[in-house]
């Protein structure tokens, strides 16, 4: 029988050309790495390489086995490097930002069902509303962004997780919850009832409203999706959320929610470092969270 050891041992004597050197090279006395030798040559019945040669020579048999060497020990260390990282990465750093405050919705209870499973993972928050998420991301104070917004950035990997319909939320006696859609020219004398940041980085204004050049009349914002929808429900304005966090309270009759247009859909992502993508405990996340939203959230797509 062939072992791992075998193998090790006739690529160095290959590199060395040398027994002195191999001895040296494997921390063997020459009288152990003779016995070795001779013991794999007596299990196979011929000889693996000349003696007395410099550089060694290595008979028919001592050729096929350096092949094998050249197969197997690569992906020997490579195996090896794999479980090392693993290991390291059950107790990895998850430090993140969410960009979108409804995300919470269902971001809680997928965090909650990922612990079980990679307990040792440092769980870490920032709101990343009132600062640039990706810069901190690139520089190793984030390790994740839940972010619908791509930047084409070569150190920065985009995760998609759902695909997801932005609509309009309006009070049931609103003019606008007798349309069949809406159109950006209906924004015009609109009070926009928003989360608490930059109107910019409103998927509704960058990709609704200032293609057609429409601003509102004026901007009113919110802390949560509960207040937003308590507002709208008020009269005190119109929103513009994400279809599984507002389907609930539509049912409930508390709000109306439209289409923009013939609707307008964006995609949810997981940023992180390109360089970290492959991280078991990274690749975990995304799985539990792609899982628990298609489990939990109505109306999203699989992407």
């Amino acid at each position: 029988m062939i072992e791992l050891k075998h193998l090790k041992t006739l690529s160095v004597l290959r590199d060395t050309g040398s027994l002195t050197s191999t001895a040296t090279q494997l921390c063997l006395t020459q009288s152990a790495l003779s016995h070795q030798l001779k013991d794999v040559e007596k299990r196979l019945g011929s000889k693996l390489f000349l003696r007395k040669t410099r550089p060694v020579k290595f008979t028919a048999e001592g050729e096929i086995l350096l092949r094998l060497a050249d197969d197997v020990l690569p992906r020997f260390a490579q195996t090896d490097a794999e479980l090392a990282n693993l290991k390291e990465d059950t107790q990895g750093r998850l430090h993140m930002a969410i960009e979108c405050h409804s995300c919470f919705q269902w971001l809680m209870p997928a965090l909650k069902d990922y612990q079980v499973t990679w307990p040792n993972v440092s769980l870490d928050f920032s709101s990343g509303l009132g600062f640039e998420p990706l810069p901190a991301l690139a520089a190793g104070e984030l390790d994740l962004v839940i972010t619908s917004d791509v930047s084409a950035r070569s150190d920065i990997h985009y995760e998609a997780l759902f695909d997801f319909e932005v609509r309009l939320v309006t009070s049931l006696t609103h003019d606008l919850a007798a349309e069949d859609k809406i159109s950006p020219q209906d924004f015009k004398d609109q009070t926009l009832l928003t989360y608490p940041v930059q109107k910019q980085r409103l998927d509704v204004v960058k990709h609704f409203l200032q293609p057609a050049g429409i601003e509102p009349e004026k901007y009113k914002k919110a802390d949560n999706t509960l207040m937003l929808i308590q507002m709208v429900s008020a009269g005190l304005g119109v929103a513009a959320l994400p279809n599984w966090a507002v389907s609930e309270f539509s049912r409930q009759g508390l709000i109306v929610d439209k289409p923009l247009e013939d609707g307008l859909w964006r995609r949810l992502y997981a940023a992180v470092r390109a360089g970290d993508k492959s991280r078991p405990y990274l690749q975990a996340f995304f799985a539990t969270a792609r899982q628990q939203c298609q489990l939990h959230l109505e109306g999203i797509k699989k992407v």
